[in-house]
Order: structure tokens, then sequence, then C-alpha cells
């Protein structure tokens, strides 16, 4: 049996950055980059208008007249050379002609019979991007590991790109034990619930953007539990058991998995809920079989198997959320397993829920964070400042 701490050092360090993949910019949100992606063009890539008004060459001459030769729209092929004292009509976005020194923006002018007047101070490059201004030809425009949210993508859409190498997303196989489990939507007869942690895990993944996900559902039965499991490790990247890992008589994933040579990482945590998580490790697949209890299930995704995913898909610096808030609610902590206790983080601080139960979700859909309580902790005061884990 391993601690907490413990326990996320060892999923730390047996989980690896997989697979690359290069795929259109379009389908890469939220991924990270497996190289550095480098600038192939100067952005902006000309000198451009910041503003409609008036392109000038000023000197010392020309200072608040100019003689108003052309114009220039957004888009326009117009590589035109002013003289000193000439100025042209322009507008947001337009190629400033080569050697303008100033845009005016148009609330600063008047024109009268061809003849451009300015009531504005004049400084060089004023109004004007300049070529490169952004982004210079060759420089790094994102490093690799950079996650590629909207304003990334749009970054790189600027510049051209179309295609991104990136970390794959992983292949995920759930495993669903339990002789006792009805699907929802038929007759529920004595002796029997309703299935609840599979479409969990699933949404709980989808919201952190792994949807592909393949669900298995498997009988107390030691040869259907094997050849399920093995179809799943061999198919997977990551498979997520739910049940059937602790030791009783109808508990066949352990020994399953045993059969198929899986290196054992840990298993037990000095943890509640969520004491029987198993964690090892398949050739190339990384395996977490979590307790059947849906509130132990969903606190192990939350602190173990989400961490495992992020650097999974090259998240350099994932850490889990936490930060210490004020305890509106006075807990006695029963025993010395750490404890990870759902709550809801307000402006004041933090409340403990009631009904902290394994069993029971109804408390976990109200909260939005779980209260961590080390190991040893005892009575823990109202106002005490305690660690908070963020989970929405």
């Amino acid at each position: 049996m391993v601690s907490v701490s413990e326990a996320l050092e060892l999923v730390h360090a047996n989980v690896h950055t997989q697979e690359t993949c290069e795929i259109p910019l379009i389908d890469a949100l939220d991924l990270y980059l497996s190289k550095d992606i480098v600038s192939p063009i100067h952005m902006p890539p000309f000198h451009q208008s910041a503003m409609d008004g008036y392109a000038v060459l000023y000197d010392d001459e020309h200072q608040n007249k100019f003689i108003l030769v052309d114009e220039i729209k957004a888009g326009d092929n117009n590589n035109k050379t002013l003289k000193a004292g000439e100025a042209v009509r322009i507008f947001t976005g337009a190629p400033t002609p080569n050697n303008a020194n100033a845009v005016i923006m148009q609330e600063n002018t008047t024109v009268t019979d061809g003849i451009l007047v300015i009531e504005d101070t004049l400084t060089p490059n004023k109004n004007i991007r300049l070529a490169g201004e952004q982004i210079q030809q060759q420089q790094i425009a994102l490093t690799q590991g950079s996650k590629l949210n909207p304003a990334a993508i749009g970054f790189l859409a600027t510049l051209g790109i179309t295609h991104v190498s990136v970390y794959k997303k992983p292949k995920i196989t759930i495993v669903v034990t339990g002789n006792e489990l009805t699907e929802p939507g038929t007759p529920l007869t004595f002796g029997k619930i309703y299935e609840s942690n599979a479409i969990m895990l699933q949404t709980a993944l989808a919201k952190k953007g792994f949807n592909n996900v393949k669900l298995l559902k498997v009988k107390d039965n030691y040869k259907e539990t094997l050849h399920q499991l093995e179809q799943a490790i061999t198919s997977s990247d990551f498979v997520l058991i739910s049940g059937g890992i602790s030791v009783g008589d109808y508990d066949f994933v352990g020994k399953a998995l045993l059969a198929l040579n899986t290196q054992q990482v840990f298993y037990k945590i000095k943890q509640k809920p969520g004491k029987p998580l198993f964690f090892g490790k398949n050739k190339n697949t990384t395996i977490f079989a979590l307790p059947g209890n849906p509130a132990s299930a969903l606190t192990c995704f939350y602190i173990y198997i989400e961490s495992a995913l992020q650097k999974f898909i090259g998240n350099p610096n994932y850490q889990k959320q936490t930060k210490q808030v004020s305890l509106q609610n006075e807990y006695d902590k029963k025993g010395i397993r750490a404890e990870f206790l759902k709550a809801v983080v307000t402006g004041t601080g933090v409340e403990i829920l009631n009904n902290q139960s394994s069993a029971m979700l109804n408390s976990f859909a109200k909260a939005n964070a779980l209260v961590y309580l080390e190991e040893g902790r005892g009575m823990i005061s109202k106002h005490t400042l305690v660690t908070t884990y963020s989970i929405d």
C-alpha cells in the first residue's frame, strides 16, 4: 500500500508521452505540439495600415499639408512609392506605400480639392504595423509542448500553417464488471442496481477532450474477464477497469491481469475513498483498475487518471490545480488514511458536503472541489486553511 504522494509520483514516472502525428490545424484543439513551429513568413507580411485614414510621407517641409495622389484598400496589390508631401487614402489592413512614414486617422484630417490637411502630431511609423512586427520569418512561432488553444490555432493560421505535428490522444477502453449491474432504461429486478460508472467515466473523459473511448461490459466470470481484458490491452493505450479488483471470491480482475503478465506498479492507496486502486503497465498500455463504488472511481479519476492522460498527450507542466481555502464547517476526520472529501468552493471559503460515502454520487453532483486531508489529521476546525483540488 502506498501513500497519496507516492501514488502520484509513481503515476508520473510510469506514464510517458507517446506517438506523434501530423493533423489538420482545425483538428488540433487542446492538443500539444510535438516540435517547434517556425514561421514561414513575416507577420504582418508587409507594412500595414492600422486604421482608416491617410498614409503620408512627411519631412521637415511637409508637416500638415499633402497632395492626395491615390487610394489603397485592404487586399490591393498596390506597391506604391510616395514623394515627399504626398499622401494616399488608405483603409485598415491595406499595405502602406513603401516609404510612407505615418498614417493619420481620418477623424484628424480634412480634404479640399485634393489637398489633405492634418491636425495631428506626426511621429515615425505612427499607426503603421511594420512588416514582421508580430513575428519575423524563421523565428519560432510556438515551441514544443505548447497547447493549441483557439488563440494559438488562430495565430498559426495567420502564418499560413495548415497542419501541425502533435502528440496523439490515447485510445481508451473502459471495462465494467459486475453481475449485479443492469442497464439504465431496463426494468430493475430485486438484487440488481443500475450501472453508472461507464457513462460517468465516459463523460468525465469527454469533458477533458478524450473521445476515442470504447466500452466493454463483463460478467463476473474469470474466462470472460481474461478474454475481454486481453482484447482491451491489445487495442488500447489506456484501460480503465471498473470493479472486480478487490479480493472477493468473484473479483477476477486482479487474477486476469496477473495471467496477462501485467506489471503491478502499485495496488491500494492509503486514502478514502479509493483505497483499492490498481495501477499497472502491460507493454505500452497503462492500466487503472478502479473501485466499483462510483464516488471512489470518480475520485481516482480526478486525482490520478486525469494527470496520467495529460502527461500522455504531452502537457509539459500539468499539475492538478490546488489552493488553500478557509473551511466553512468543521470536520471530524476518522481514521489515519488521507481523505478526499466532496466539497463546494464559494467566494467565502469551502464547505464539506454531507453524504461522503464512496457509494454516493448525489453530493458529488453538487461538488466543484475535493478537500484533501492528509494522513493522521483529526478534527479540522472551522476557518482552518485546507487543500482543495478543483474538479470543475
